[in-house]
């Protein structure tokens, strides 16, 4: 494959990488919990990686989509048990969102559930392929976060 025919292919390899939740590993996950993670994922990593609170408005905007989307999201994850509004502590007049304990549950299966994808998918790799390409995957992830502060 040539340099540039490996690039373009590298899209369509990551549009795929999400349908690997639905693999029949440990504990398969259902086309409706996989895209709640979307929205579960956001409100845990913000929760954590920020000491800003998260709103649907919020929602809205890291996922790209309008409002009502993000709300109508928002609205089924609570609806499960898995998501709880509380009070802003900064606003007492805005609503802020939570993970609640089957929400925490949930993303912590969906954790183990990747990993055991990711092992089953690179079992016949050897170690240092499959612990590199989990390097590289992560400085990816690091490196789009960093986009934000870089000018186009």
């Amino acid at each position: 494959m040539t340099k540039d025919e490996l690039l373009d292919a590298v899209g369509p390899a990551f549009s795929k990488l999400r349908r690997t939740a639905l693999l029949e590993v440990e504990e398969p996950f259902s086309a409706k919990d996989l895209s709640r993670t979307l929205v579960l994922n956001l409100v845990l990593e913000h929760a954590r990686d920020s000491d800003r609170e998260i709103t649907v408005g919020g929602v809205a905007g890291l996922l790209g989509v309008d409002p009502s989307v993000a709300s109508r999201m928002v609205s089924d994850n609570i609806k499960a048990g898995y998501l709880v509004r509380a009070a802003s502590q900064e606003d007492g007049r805005r609503s802020v969102l939570r993970l609640s304990a089957e929400g925490e549950a949930l993303m912590e299966r969906f954790r183990r559930h990747q990993r055991s994808a990711f092992e089953y998918i690179t079992a016949d790799w050897p170690e240092g392929e499959r612990l590199e390409f989990a390097r590289l995957m992560l400085k990816y992830v690091d490196s789009l976060a960093g986009l934000r502060h870089r000018r186009p």
